[in-house]
């Protein structure tokens, strides 16, 4: 069986489905689990009815109906409140969005989910980004979704995801997936595995590369996921290891100009990352006693990035042409030994700078849990006690090389590096060693009022310590400890056997990560994720979440089908938030900032009907983000004053986040072996980044529309194709400002730019084809 329109893989839905076409545009087999884990360990978790939250649940049949090579399709397609946003100019390392918090890629963002893998935090320790590249998706069996939860930790604010990995267990044979299409995109992946007696293996390798839409956008993701298990009467034991070597050529935002000439234009280049990562991970469920299971987990990681990124300079030639200066003609552009360089560049060239970073973390952590279901006061209960810890070193540095932008937008280096420069000093060298240990206890506790009332309580005590040590003799020192206390407390009520009632509220926070500490001095800007220049503090954020809802399912029998749906409210506050803010002083430069409290509330809503031959769905998402406080923000919006400064009033919209989303589709079996499908998203205007005071114009609304289909040629293979943005709209999924006097327009003769706007443009019509092997 396979698929792969994204209907939302919430409890509500049938319980069976037929076969669905695979790609974008297919029914999802329907969620087989009834219980839902509230802590990052699985295993042991509630009936899904008494979580006092929104939740859904993705399983394996869903992701892999997908056909994507990134998790993050996945979710987009199955979750009514996520949105995608291509920050970094790659489809591979894209932003997740749900409820308007980020799980991105990308250094400087402000991350407010909490990721786990099998258990395993996997937000990086120096920035808390989140590398989706690194996630092999045949290797996931289901992916659990869910706000209101403070167990999850570090990052939670608006909501966790939790991904638990397959095993030798609950997969026996052998898959393979081949795919290739637009662009030069060509996937594989294999899966096998195997039981043994009590034992068990299972393996999981993957690639992709692809060329990209736009210029200098190639990509290549090698990926493996490997797991042994053991189980017995009263145990089970896994050790799991992974790894991956990804290269991306990240062409991010371009100027609106250039993207009228050529869609696939790209500004100040290279611009590429490299990602590696390796992983062990020990697991271990022992049901000590009818009633009490005890978890563990504790995993070792390693993960190395090195990125490459072309931009304009401050340098420049001083009033003596012989001689280079830094942000005027009069300051000096120092070299690493500390004296003025020499200027050896044509008059007529367009200076620029490569600027190269890398950055190593190891990291190893552990987590424990006990789970008790013995009756309280003769009633149904659950508790649950845990604690976990994870330490992170992390070794980053940086450095600016000097060139000449080429009519094409390459920066071509010269071998002259910068040294400490300007004044302020805002650009040089950096050697920064960082170390963060952080700690958390959680107790969760489920109590059967009646058979239809249950009350959910508990809390989370997180301890966060941050530690920076500038290796160069400068200004990056601190050690900062936060520590916070993040309650719970919720309830359900089943109206009836298809109809249940929830409400809840909770905490949560994220400490400063290492980076936001180290670019936190708006005197001291620095090129975010390049160059750390200061360390004052910072405070943490603090996220409170009001939500309720209803959702139900109802069964009509074989003859008619089955109607699920789902509808909540919440509302999340943020007190203290941290936004990235660009620096006034100098263009590509910004600095961290507490900002005051945001809120972020809205609506969701979702209805599916599933029947013999066919399914359709459809959901919708109102999410209104706003600043509370009045604010002053650096800002390079053409309505920024001569300070660079703009105003931003309480009730303005926080940017780039949509305030609404609707996804709809369906399936068909024209035969037992033919399906064809589609699925549509739609996405509402939002307001450009960098411009919290809402005086420019929207970037505008869109809609694209996916469509698949697959024929089972026998039990053991089957053919597939899919389409991506069908009608071939022209779309943009971020925007935001430039200074337009830097770097000259050469595809306009060199004039000036006269557009401040500049854009991620989505991906062109893309048509792939493929074959799955099943053995």
């Amino acid at each position: 069986m396979a698929g792969g329109i994204a209907f939302s893989a919430s409890y509500v839905l049938a319980q069976t489905a037929p076969p669905a076409p695979t790609g974008r545009g297919a029914v999802p087999v329907l969620p087989t689990i009834d219980v839902f884990a509230t802590t990052p360990l699985a295993g042991t978790g509630v009936d899904i009815d008494k979580v006092p939250a929104a939740v859904t649940i993705i399983e394996s049949k869903q992701i892999e109906q997908a056909k994507s090579p990134s998790i993050v399709e996945v979710l987009q397609q199955q979750t009514p409140s996520t949105d995608v946003q291509d920050v970094a100019g790659n489809p591979f390392q894209p932003d997740l969005f749900f409820r308007g918090f980020d799980a991105s890629p990308v250094s400087g963002t402000p991350q407010g989910l909490a990721i786990y893998q099998n258990g395993m935090r996997i937000n990086e320790a120096f920035g808390d980004t989140v590398n989706w590249d690194f996630i092999p998706t045949a290797a996931v069996r289901s992916i659990d979704v869910i706000s209101n939860n403070p167990a999850f930790g570090l990052n939670a604010l608006g909501g966790a995801v939790s991904m638990q990995m397959k095993d030798g267990f609950g997969f026996q044979g052998t898959s393979i997936d081949v795919m290739g299409g637009s662009y030069g995109r060509l996937q594989s992946s294999l899966q096998w595995g195997k039981v043994v007696g009590n034992y068990a293996a299972y393996i999981a390798i993957e690639g992709a590369k692809d060329n990209g839409y736009r210029d200098f956008s190639r990509s290549q993701i090698r990926r493996v996921y490997g797991d042994i298990g053991y189980k017995g009467d009263s145990a089970e034991l896994h050790l799991s290891v992974g790894g991956a070597d990804n290269f991306f050529g990240a062409t991010a935002a371009a100027p609106a100009e250039l993207l009228e000439q050529s869609w696939s234009s790209v500004y100040t280049t290279p611009q590429s990352s490299r990602n590696e990562v390796g992983y062990v991970h020990a697991t271990a469920t022992v049901n000590a006693t009818p009633t009490w299971t005890l978890q563990g987990a504790a995993y070792f990681r390693s993960f190395y990035q090195s990125t490459i990124d072309g931009n304009s300079t401050d340098a420049q030639p001083c009033a003596d042409p012989t001689l280079l200066c830094f942000n005027d003609t009069v300051t000096p552009a120092n070299g690493l030994n500390g004296q003025q360089l020499a200027n050896p560049f044509s008059p007529n060239a367009t200076l620029g700078e490569i600027d190269r970073t890398t950055t190593q973390t190891n990291s190893v952590g552990t987590i424990l849990q006990a789970t008790n279901t013995d009756k309280t006061f003769g009633h149904d209960n659950h508790f649950v006690i845990g604690g976990s810890l994870d330490f992170g070193i992390t070794n980053f540095a940086s450095s600016a090389e000097l060139g000449v932008i080429e009519p094409n937008y390459f920066t071509e280096g010269s071998g002259i590096f910068l040294g400490r420069s300007g004044n302020p000093v805002s650009d040089g060298p950096v050697s920064l060693r960082t170390t963060n240990a952080y700690a958390g206890l959680y107790i969760l506790d489920t109590f059967d009022v009646t058979k239809e009332f249950s009350i959910s309580g508990g809390g989370r005590l997180n301890v966060a310590n941050i530690r920076l040590q500038d290796q160069l003799g400068g200004s990056l020192n601190g050690d900062d400890t936060f520590i916070h206390l993040d309650p719970l407390i919720g309830a359900t009520y089943s109206i009836n056997s298809s109809v249940t009632a929830y409400a809840g509220y909770s905490e949560a926070n994220r400490a400063p990560t290492p980076l936001e500490l180290g670019c936190a001095d708006p005197v001291h800007p620095c090129i975010l994720a390049s160059f750390l220049v200061s360390d004052p503090p910072l405070k943490q954020v603090v996220a409170r979440t009001l939500e309720a809802g209803l959702r139900g399912t109802h069964d009509y029998g074989d003859n008619v089908g089955t109607f699920g749906w789902k509808v909540g409210v919440f509302r999340t506050t943020n007190e203290d938030d941290i936004l990235n803010i660009p620096s006034p002083f100098q263009q590509g430069f910004g600095y961290f900032q507490n900002v005051g409290a945001t809120r972020r509330q809205g609506a969701e809503a979702e209805v599916n009907f599933k029947t013999g031959r066919y399914a359709i769905y459809a959901s919708y998402a109102y999410i209104d983000a706003t600043f509370l406080n009045a604010l002053t923000l650096a800002s390079n919006s053409p309505f920024a004053d001569a300070n660079g400064n703009i105003q931003v009033s309480p009730g303005n919209q926080i940017p780039m986040i949509p305030r609404q989303r609707l996804k709809m589709g369906g399936a068909y079996s024209l035969t037992d072996d033919l399906k064809i499908g589609a699925d549509m998203l739609a996405v509402g205007a939002q307001y450009f980044a960098g411009d919290g005071s809402n005086q420019f114009e929207k970037l505008p609304a869109y809609a694209v529309v996916n469509a698949g289909a697959s024929y089972q040629v026998n039990k053991n293979i089957q053919i597939y194709m899919r389409v991506e943005n069908v009608l071939n709209n022209r779309y943009y999924t971020y925007g935001t400002f430039f200074d337009t006097t830097q770097i000259p327009n050469f595809g306009n003769g060199g004039a000036a730019f006269m557009d401040p706007r500049t854009l991620s443009p989505a991906q062109p019509r893309s048509i792939y084809a493929g074959l799955t092997a099943t053995f």
